[in-house]
């Protein structure tokens, strides 16, 4: 007895064979390889270079939670968030001001933007500091009357400073997201009869929200980094506080490096907080959220746990 067998679909009676399985051969980059050899060589290097160097490292753990740092600390802290509160509410009157068709009030924003940005933030601080040359007295009739020295304190100074600056730059900020949101909305919304102020507070300033959030969250990373500079208005923030324990202890690059460490716990404290804000007004813009750091190292370890060839049972 003889068996027909059909060379396309196999024996007579069974089902086709199907096509043979493709081996995938991953592409080797030698090039990632190498640039990660010279790059782990030269952090090496680095490390060495710092651990061979006249420091004594033992001198930021003992000063790292002392009274006077945690108390730096704090201020750099209070000034960031007040100087930030000033400067978003004034960015965001100043960007309605700037795009408002009445030419005075645009102006006006117009001009206060160039000066602030067109002027180093240093040199804002020593003027602020300085203008007890220009106004002896500040009088605000049976309110308030006083010297300038005694009334713009190293405190006032650093705040009005700082906060003054950062509204110009939030108002480009403010600006640029109150454009990014489509003049139908406006329309729409006036053609059911709400005002222009509720038009913002509901439709315009919600909606733009998505394009603010990102940049606020850098300029308060750099606020807290900038506030470094009101050391020489002599506020005792932590920068400043850090160079007067260096003086003291005998130590001053070490405090420097405790100062630079502290710097970068609260700016990775405050990128965590910017991710998550960021997400959250991302809900309306994607059709999926990005995942969370946490949800990253999950999918990496259950990467890491599927056997080779084939998905995880």
């Amino acid at each position: 007895m003889t068996v027909d067998i059909d060379k396309t679909t196999g024996p007579a009676g069974t089902p086709p064979a199907g096509p043979e399985a493709i081996k995938a051969i991953p592409v080797r980059h030698y090039g990632r390889y190498v640039s990660a050899v010279v790059a782990l060589a030269l952090f090496g290097a680095v490390v060495y270079a710092f651990s061979q160097g006249r420091i004594n490292w033992a001198a930021i753990p003992d000063y790292f939670f002392d009274d006077r740092v945690l108390s730096g600390v704090g201020k750099t802290l209070l000034l960031t968030v007040l100087s930030m509160a000033i400067g978003i509410v004034g960015g965001i009157l100043l960007a309605v001001m700037r795009l408002s068709k009445n030419p005075v009030t645009s102006t006006i924003a117009w001009f206060y933007i160039w000066f602030f940005r067109g002027t180093p933030v240093l040199v804002q601080l020593v003027v602020w500091f300085n203008l007890g040359l220009v106004f002896e007295y500040i009088n605000l009739g049976p309110v308030y009357k006083d010297e300038w020295s005694d009334f713009m304190t190293p405190f006032l100074t650093a705040l009005l400073g700082l906060g003054l600056n950062e509204a110009a730059y939030m108002a480009e900020i403010c600006r640029a997201g109150l454009l990014a949101v489509d003049e139908g909305q406006t329309e729409a919304a006036h053609a059911l009869g709400m005002s222009h102020s509720k038009t913002l507070r509901r439709i315009v300033i919600p909606q733009a929200m998505r394009v603010i959030v990102p940049p606020t969250g850098n300029e308060v990373i750099n606020m807290l980094k900038t506030t470094s500079l009101v050391s020489v208005v002599q506020y005792s923030e932590l920068f400043r506080v850090a160079q007067d324990i260096g003086q003291t202890s005998g130590a001053p690059a070490e405090m420097l490096f405790l100062a630079a460490a502290w710097y970068l716990l609260l700016t990775s404290v405050f990128s965590v907080g910017q991710y998550y804000l960021e997400r959250y007004y991302a809900k309306g813009a994607t059709r999926q959220l990005p995942p969370t750091p946490w949800q990253k190292v999950k999918a990496n370890l259950l990467s890491l746990s599927r056997p080779k060839g084939g998905a995880a049972a």
